[in-house]
């Protein structure tokens, strides 16, 4: 059984945040945040080979990775879990719903940016052909004020983004998979999908798509935001999982 490295902050009703392909610290300082607003006991794992961590050999796809927060939930024994994931970890989410070894621990589903899909005229953008610059471009409304440039961090930190980049391709190269929207209908908890209205990496119309593929979903759209809301929008997205969190 692998158990990832994780995070706790605050008391309350669990939940379990999921990152994306930008590494744990894209949701961290939101996780804390979340503890204190819903308020929530909020678990923030780091996908094993993210940050630095190990990455069992075996461990090479979503659905993999969803197996592995299935045992942690048991392992933690939580229940009525809200399950939040932006980009790979909104479709780690959706993985993790459809696990039948999850239906007694997964209690709502918020999936925020994701991927995953395969949606005819709107590809995911080709993440492993972008520069770091490029990605910022399509990732957020307000490029300017996320952008990085590699060759000015440290090098631990330039070894780790490369390293997380490796990861990233393990797991999810194509960043689609052909059949996950169909198995999408066998989702039943309540679930909202939240998007970006800016967000070019997988665009609103994407957004729509995995909302519209899941029974009952609730779409919401977030102005002037892009593909990391709890970056860019965190007032936004958290206005929008209190509303919701719990509400049906």
């Amino acid at each position: 059984m692998t158990i990832p490295e994780f995070e706790e902050y605050g008391a309350g009703r669990p939940v379990l945040l999921l990152h994306g392909g930008g590494g744990p610290q894209t949701v961290a300082g939101f996780g804390a945040r979340l503890a204190d607003e819903l308020p929530a006991r909020v678990v923030v794992p780091t996908h094993p080979g993210f940050g630095g961590t190990p990455r069992p050999e075996d461990l090479t796809t979503i659905r993999g990775l969803a197996r592995v927060y299935a045992d942690l939930l048991d392992r933690l024994d939580l229940t009525e879990v809200l399950v939040i994931g932006n980009s790979i970890g909104g479709w780690i989410a959706a993985e993790l719903a459809l696990l039948h070894s999850a239906a007694t621990r997964v209690g709502e589903l918020v999936i925020v940016d994701g991927v995953g899909l395969q949606v005819a005229g709107h590809p995911v953008a080709d993440f492993f052909a972008l520069t770091l610059p490029e990605v910022a471009d399509l990732s957020y409304h307000d490029p300017d004020a996320f952008r990085i440039d590699p060759s000015k961090l440290p090098p631990e930190a330039q070894a780790q983004l490369a390293a997380n980049r490796e990861t990233l391709a393990v797991y999810a190269s194509a960043m689609e998979d052909p059949t996950l929207q169909a198995r999408l209908a066998a989702i039943t908890v309540p679930t909202t999908v939240i998007w970006g209205d800016s967000d070019r990496i997988a665009d609103p119309t994407y957004g729509q798509a995995y909302a519209d593929a899941i029974p009952g979903a609730r779409f919401q759209l977030l102005r002037d935001t892009g593909h990391l809301p709890q970056l860019e929008s965190p007032d936004l997205l958290l206005k929008v999982l209190s509303s919701t969190a719990g509400s049906r």
